[in-house]
Formats: structure tokens, C-alpha cells, sequence
């Protein structure tokens, strides 16, 4: 396993930002001890609609940069002024593109009274395509070359979304000579680089990446009249990206920042105790995973459910990621919402979250109602859809219901990592994360009773304050 090794000048302090799928998180940390110093939070609320309909997902990219600058504003200047490195960390297989030349960026440095703030051009950039993104449907997918990678190419990967355009929006396209994820995005912004770089996390969760060689699929993407010009610069995690160009919210000009790292990997490090960890996560989607010793990628992508990601250290992670979590739970609640609404009454989300979790956790809330929530598909089993069966009298009750779908949602995470597979690698007990898994007691119970492990919520932090401890594993 991973051992931390911290640096530790005295008085040092790193600062770590999540640019997740629905939320910014942002915290300092004590590079003695690890411990939390500040942090502070904020939904994005940057969905935007599509331009293809349902299928689509989109992000508004200044919004989420606005509240990536707002998070950090609100940490103690005090604190911010002794930030010595700076860890970024985001939603994994997403992409944007945007346009930058020796004349003009695509952000503004705009200088106020000694500190810059960072603005977004937006006639320069596009939106963020993000993993939700289900334009690539099996059939176009279909239609892709076979790649060079253990792993296999999905909707939402970057580089899938990129081949669609390169065949449905070409002149869109054309209009920007970088592409990366919003983190590497925020990072090249917050460096003031000409080109993006990359590191083999974020790089291998795009699909048509080989992580033996620690390169793109040059040969076969260009063959496919992909445009291999736009793929960013590949690094290693443990190389840094670049230096703060300017003091930002009292972070010193100068302060080295790493390279994006996934969530996943940060959210794992801040979290494993133990090599016989692993880690389940369920915020807006779920994931279970484990450090898997002694790793050794194929050339050739494997059907599984379980896949292996880079981690640090020249590490893997064994990763079964199901795209139905958190969000799967707020269909539902969105629904029970949407029907008083036609009912004529107004009952805030809150109220309704409140009232399913107290109904459900209710012993007499237990039945044979049999739901599978995979509304949203899988990687592996892109046609999945959502059912309900072994439906009576007896088990319509809303607390019956939604502890239903909690034992679903888990019964399918189990499917694609048994519990036979944390047996193997002498996994002893399984640590919680996620805000979707801390505040549900039910999912908490069906996750020990799936598994038949202990399940503990550690000291350990979220992925921002992983990509803190990410930066830390930077040698100088």
C-alpha cells in the first residue's frame, strides 16, 4: 500500500480544491499531521441544457470557475498566505475545449489590489461535456477503433465525446486547439499555460490510453481522423504543472501547483488506513475500490466490471463504478416532488429527503419489493434500465419503497464487485465516504449486510482533501 510521505517544513500548509460533478470543495491542510485547518463548500448548479436533448450533459464553465474562486476566497487569509503547494482535483472523464494563442487566452488575468482574480472567456471556451454524457450510444460506439489499453471506451469518456464531434460538429470543433478536463482546465488557467497537461489518471479514464507506455494511441486515433493535435501533454502524478502566476486570494505568486489528479484515486487517499481497506463512496455516484497489489495492465481492454485505474506511486486501484448513486436517489425524490407538485402542494426537497430517510430506516420499512435502479445505464451494460417487481398491497408504503431502492442501488453495486472479489485480496473491512453513504443509515446497513464486513467512517477527509495530500507526495 501507498505509505504518505509528507513534506514537513515547519509551518507549511497545502491547499486542496474537488471540482466535482455537483460541488466545489476546497481545503487547507497541515502538512504535519494531515489535519483540516479550513474548508469550505458550494454547489455549482453549472447544468446547462443540451444541444443534442436528453441525451446530453452539460456544465457552464464560468460558473463552476465563479465558485472554484469563491471557495477559496472564504478560507482564512491568514492561512491561504502560508499555502506553500496547491492540489487539484475533479470529475474524471468530462471534457471541454478551448482556444489559446500567443496573442490570447481563454481567461483573463485581472489584477485587484494585489491579488488576480481569474475570469473566463467564454466566447473561448465550450461547455464542459461531462461523464454523465450519454451522446456516444452503443452503436456510435460501435463504430470506434478497438484501443491499445486495458481499459475500454465508454459515453462520457473524453475522447469518445470528441470522436462524435469530430463526426457531428466538426465545424465546432475547429473552433478550439485545446481539450482537456475542467480541472486540467483550472490548472493551466491558474499557471497561465499555452498548452494543457495531463497526468495518467485523468489521461486513462478518456479512453485510447496506454498506461504501459504512458501515452495516447497516437497511431490509432490518427488513423480514425481524430485530431491528436488537441489532446493535452502527459505527465506523471508526481511532477508538478506549473507555478501560480500571480497572487491569488493571498496564495503567493509562484506556489507550485501538481497536476489534476482523479477524485476517485484523492478521495481513496485521504481515506485508506490499511492495506486491507477498501473504500466505498457514494455521492453522486458510487464506487467501491481497493489498492490492488503487484497490478499488471494487458494490452487489450478486458470485459469486467471491475477496472483498474492509475493511482500514485505507479500504483492501480481496482474500481467497480456504477453510474447510478446519489443521483439515482435524487431522481426519486425529484419525482415524489414533481407529483405534489401536480397535486397542488409544495414540499421542499428537504422535507421530502427528511421524510424517506426517517420512514425508511423503521424496521417495519423491510420488504420484498424488488427494485433495480440502473436509470441511468452502466459502463458495462450501457442498455441497462431501471424495474420494479414482486409488486403487492403490502409493500407500496414510501418507506418500503425507498428502502427498496437503497437495497437495489447497493445490490447493484455488489454485482459488479462481489464480495468473493474483496475476499481475495484479504480486504478486512470497508471504509464509507460520501455525503450519500454518511446520511443514510439504510445504505449503511446494506452495505455490512451485502458484504458481511465491518463498515467504519475513519478520519479520514474527501477528495479535496486528497488532492492536498496528492500534491504532498511531490519529491522537490
Amino acid at each position: 500500500m501507498l505509505k504518505h510521505q509528507i513534506y514537513t517544513k515547519m509551518n507549511q500548509y497545502f491547499l486542496g480544491i474537488d471540482v466535482g460533478t455537483t460541488s466545489v470543495k476546497v481545503c487547507i491542510i497541515n502538512t504535519k499531521d494531515h489535519s483540516l485547518e479550513a474548508h469550505h463548500g458550494k454547489d455549482t448548479r453549472s447544468n446547462v441544457p443540451s444541444d443534442i436533448g436528453p441525451g446530453g450533459n452539460k456544465q457552464d464553465v464560468s460558473t463552476i470557475i465563479s465558485a472554484v474562486n469563491l471557495c477559496v476566497s472564504k478560507l482564512p487569509k491568514q492561512l491561504l498566505q502560508k499555502v506553500s503547494r496547491i492540489g487539484i482535483c475533479g470529475q474524471m472523464h468530462g471534457v471541454m475545449l478551448w482556444m489559446n494563442d500567443p496573442e490570447e487566452k481563454a481567461w483573463d488575468i485581472v489584477d485587484k489590489e494585489k491579488s488576480v482574480r481569474f475570469d473566463v472567456k467564454k466566447e473561448r471556451v465550450s461547455a464542459l461535456y461531462t461523464w454523465q454524457d450519454n451522446r456516444c450510444d452503443p452503436s456510435f460506439l460501435s463504430t470506434l477503433p478497438e484501443a491499445q489499453s486495458h481499459l475500454k471506451v465508454a459515453t462520457g469518456f473524453g475522447c469518445a465525446t470528441l470522436f462524435w464531434m469530430v463526426r457531428h460538429k466538426p465545424e465546432k470543433l475547429k473552433k478550439f486547439n485545446c481539450a482537456a478536463t475542467i480541472t486540467d482546465f483550472l490548472i493551466a488557467m491558474l499557471c497561465d499555460l499555452e498548452k494543457p497537461v495531463m497526468c495518467n489518471q485523468n489521461a486513462a479514464s478518456w479512453g485510447y490510453f496506454d498506461c504501459k507506455s504512458n501515452s495516447w494511441n497516437v497511431d490509432i486515433l490518427e488513423k480514425a481522423g481524430f485530431p491528436v493535435y488537441i489532446l493535452p501533454e502527459i505527465r506523471d502524478s508526481s511532477q508538478i504543472a506549473g507555478h501560480l502566476v500571480d497572487s491569488w486570494h493571498g496564495i503567493p505568486k509562484g506556489t507550485p501547483i501538481g497536476l489534476g489528479y482523479g477524485d476517485i484515486q484523492c478521495s481513496v487517499l485521504s481515506t485508506l488506513e490499511t492495506p486491507s481497506d477498501a473504500v466505498i463512496n457514494i455521492s453522486t455516484s458510487a464506487q467501491i475500490t481497493f489498492v490492488a497489489e503487484n497490478y499488471h495492465p494487458p494490452d487489450r481492454p478486458v470485459n469486467s466490471s471491475v477496472e483498474y485505474f492509475p493511482y500514485f506511486k505507479h500504483q492501480y486501484i481496482a474500481i467497480a463504478a456504477s453510474l447510478n448513486g446519489g443521483n439515482s436517489l435524487a431522481t426519486f425524490v425529484k419525482m415524489l416532488q414533481q407529483w405534489t407538485l401536480e397535486l397542488g402542494f409544495s414540499v421542499p426537497q428537504s422535507k421530502v429527503w427528511e421524510k424517506i430517510l426517517a420512514l425508511s430506516e423503521d424496521e417495519n420499512s423491510l420488504s420484498d419489493l424488488v427494485i433495480v435502479p440502473t436509470c441511468l445505464g452502466e459502463r458495462h451494460a450501457p442498455d441497462a434500465s431501471a424495474s420494479v417487481r414482486n409488486i403487492h398491497v403490502g409493500n407500496l408504503g414510501l418507506g418500503k419503497v425507498f428502502r427498496a431502492l437503497c437495497r437495489g442501488l447497493l445490490d447493484n453495486l455488489h454485482s459488479m464487485m462481489p464480495k468473493e472479489v474483496l475476499q481475495e485480496a484479504k480486504i478486512t473491512r470497508i471504509v464509507g465516504n460520501g455525503s450519500g453513504l454518511s446520511r443514510n443509515v439504510v445504505l449503511q446497513k446494506e452495505v455490512q449486510h451485502l458484504y458481511q464486513l465491518p463498515l467504519v467512517f475513519t478520519k479520514g477527509g474527501d477528495a479535496a482533501k486528497g488532492a492536498a495530500m496528492a500534491v504532498a507526495l511531490i519529491s522537490e
